[in-house]
């Protein structure tokens, strides 16, 4: 065992270390795909199941789509089904990969080791997969913001481009902020945008009278001092944490704002949330429109 590759091998590599194909079959081994395998107790990461899958693909192939994605950091949907993309006529007839095949020169990029596409085309490809508005704005926005692209590359990409899902893309993109600086402020943001609320700006730096820094806060809404703050569950978790927001926040209404709180479990209904700020801003001075939640919004939010 001791001359198995480290990581994923195939039946080939384990009979060069002196490993039968019966003793692959014990308990001292995992199977992953059909003719792919790791040894007992290896922790099955998202980069192990894809240098699985690549044993088993053309010698040009490249993760992409959400797999992809899942390289450049964001998580959006489960790991399975990886998806891969090759410029061979290959195919396979696995239900946990999904192999597209690619008319154009595929650009590689390389993350944690495993060649993959590169950001731009990355957020083109899941497009064509149809996810949902939100989640392509989510992707984006965390490309952006990790540094993996930016606004005018990425905008002048989909400018350029005309492959399956830029159309979408594009769609998207209209709404991709380059201060958003987590998936769940995003979907925070978007949820009061289609209801027809006022956009909020993002992560923005608030200052007391003499200049002086007192926080820096997920969405503002300037003209009627009214915050909204995401707090995932570590927030929750950690005491120091818990003590800093809350003096951080009286520091805020001591300022004249208000201070809107959305925690992990207010996401099941955020509609509530949604009118949480409306009323907020509306005790501010805010006189537009209620909020019109419709099919499209209930889809995406609900």
């Amino acid at each position: 065992m001791k001359n198995l590759p480290d990581g994923p091998f195939t039946p080939a590599h384990a009979a060069s270390a002196g490993v039968s194909a019966r003793q692959l079959e014990g308990r001292r081994f995992i199977r992953l795909f059909r003719g792919v395998y790791v040894v007992a107790g290896t922790e099955c990461t998202l980069t192990v199941w894809i240098r699985a899958a690549l044993l088993l693909l053309p010698a040009d192939t490249l993760a992409s789509h959400l797999t992809a994605l899942q390289l450049w950091g964001l998580e959006l949907r489960s790991v399975l089904p990886l998806h891969f993309s090759t410029n061979t006529d290959s195919r396979v007839r696995r239900s946990q990969i999904r192999l597209h095949r690619r008319r154009g020169r595929l650009r590689t990029y390389v993350r944690e080791r495993i060649p993959c596409t590169g950001p731009d085309r990355t957020y083109v490809d899941c497009a064509a997969l149809r996810l949902t508005l939100v989640e392509l704005v989510q992707a984006a926005d965390h490309l952006v913001h990790h540094g993996h692209t930016s606004l005018d590359q990425l905008g002048a990409y989909l400018d350029q481009c005309h492959i399956d899902g830029v159309v979408r893309a594009r769609r998207a993109f209209a709404y991709v902020r380059e201060r958003a600086e987590s998936p769940m402020e995003t979907l925070v943001r978007l949820a009061l945008v289609f209801a027809r609320l006022p956009e909020p700006d993002t992560n923005r730096e608030i200052l007391d009278a003499d200049g002086r820094f007192v926080a820096r806060c997920d969405l503002v809404y300037w003209k009627h001092r009214v915050i909204v703050e995401y707090d995932g569950a570590w927030h929750e978790r950690s005491k120091k944490q818990r003590a800093r927001d809350r003096t951080r926040r009286e520091a805020l209404e001591r300022l004249g704002w208000t201070v809107i709180v959305v925690l992990e479990d207010d996401l099941p209904n955020k509609r509530a949330i949604v009118w949480r700020v409306y009323q907020a801003l509306r005790d501010n001075g805010y006189d537009g429109p209620r909020p019109h939640v419709n099919a499209m919004w209930t889809r995406w939010f609900a």
